[in-house]
């Protein structure tokens, strides 16, 4: 019996043996092809002949200076320096309007015609300062006639006087107000001549030159001086646009830096120019508003419109620049270039790619000054690396 046990543990020991052997046996086997897959992922540089490199275009890397170019959104506003809105300038119904939304208006042109009674106290406070500096200016001259004949004293005199030239600052004080309500030329010179004149309409008149953008009153409609919006007159020759500058993008914009603003794929950019650079960050957009100025000769902007702008820096940098047609992409969608080597073979060169300056891409890293690299005939060269 224990002859029997001792030879079974041998038994048990051999097969033992053969398995490990057999289970190394087999990761060696699959650790080889594993290994010589890897080698083979691994493009080898490209020879082409002398008649095949006539088709390839090489550019020799270089630091060249650059503007950067910045490209967001902004939205359409109104040149506020050119537009205003007109508000009730005396109370009272309106009477008549006299334009519309979208025409076009000089300064001082007559916008709606109001029957205020503004003007009746106006012209009732102007007539009661004018009787008042006429009796006072009668006196002061009667005093002082008095005086030169030693039949009034100095002091009264001169007190008369005093009320005279402050009953004449009234009656200026009281045309001043009246002609500030924007009375008819006419009339005033009537009212001015001491002439009695019909009832007199209020006229709110147009601050500005420009383009009736928005009506907010109707006739019959009750006006409050001072509070009643009116109109909204905007010179639509040139218009603002806030663009949306976010990150590290705000601290390359400057005043004075141009811009392209695209509002329609068919139609050619129009062309303006930084003129401020808010402060602060907008709490809901996380963006810096930069004010671009913009010509709109055709009235294409419209207020609210959503544009495009691409705003160029004048901030001057210098970096590794390459066209953008030498720069191909992997099986991993990793950017590369193809270098010419010393034996006037062409090799991978995995790239960073950084902002793009026009045609070209800004290369942190991955390549040398000096280095060729091929712009036209990279995807020849990528098919026979592949073969």
């Amino acid at each position: 019996m224990g002859n029997d046990k001792t030879a079974t543990i041998a038994a048990h020991g051999v097969v033992r043996l053969l398995l490990v052997a057999t289970l190394c046996t087999l990761g060696a086997c699959g650790s080889r092809p594993a290994e010589d897959a890897s080698s083979a992922t691994t493009p080898g540089n490209v020879t082409l002949t002398p008649a095949q490199r006539q088709h390839i275009t090489l550019y020799t890397a270089a630091v060249s200076n650059y503007h950067r170019s910045i490209d967001t959104t902004g939205v359409v506003d109104f040149d506020q320096d050119h537009a205003t809105q007109v508000l009730a300038p005396f109370s009272g119904p309106v009477r008549k309007l006299l334009v519309t939304q979208g025409d076009k208006v000089k300064s001082g042109q007559p916008l709606a015609i109001v029957t205020s009674p503004d003007f009746a106290d106006a012209v009732a406070t102007y007539r009661k300062a004018v009787a008042a500096a006429a009796n006072a200016r009668r006196i002061a001259d009667h005093d002082t006639d008095m005086l030169a004949h030693h039949a009034l004293s100095q002091r009264e005199t001169e007190q008369a006087q005093t009320d005279a030239a402050s009953a004449d600052a009234d009656r200026e004080s009281a045309w001043q107000a009246l002609a500030a309500l924007d009375i008819d030329p006419h009339a005033l010179a009537e009212l001015r001549a001491g002439k009695d004149v019909a009832e007199v309409d209020g006229i709110i008149r147009a601050p500005l030159a420009g383009t009736v953008v928005e009506r907010n009153i109707t006739p019959g409609q009750l006006l409050q001086a001072g509070n009643t919006p009116c109109f909204t007159i905007a010179n639509l020759a040139s218009v603002w646009v806030d663009a949306n500058v976010f990150g590290a993008d705000a601290a390359f914009v400057r005043i004075g830096d141009t811009a392209q603003v695209h509002y329609d794929d068919n139609a050619p950019a129009l062309s303006g120019a930084v003129t401020s650079v808010s402060a602060e960050v907008d709490p809901d957009t996380r963006a810096t508003t930069a004010r671009v100025a913009v010509d709109n000769p055709d009235g294409a902007l419209k207020k609210q419109m959503y544009v495009d702008v691409r705003i160029e820096s004048r901030q001057a940098r210098s970096g590794l620049l390459v066209p953008v047609s030498a720069v191909l992409r992997d099986d991993d969608n990793l950017p590369f270039v193809y270098v010419v080597q010393g034996d006037d073979s062409y090799a991978r060169a995995h790239v960073t790619l950084g902002e793009r300056v026009g045609d070209r891409y800004l290369i942190p890293s991955g390549l040398r000054a000096g280095e060729r690299v091929v712009t036209e005939g990279g995807l020849f060269l990528r098919f026979i690396q592949t073969q």
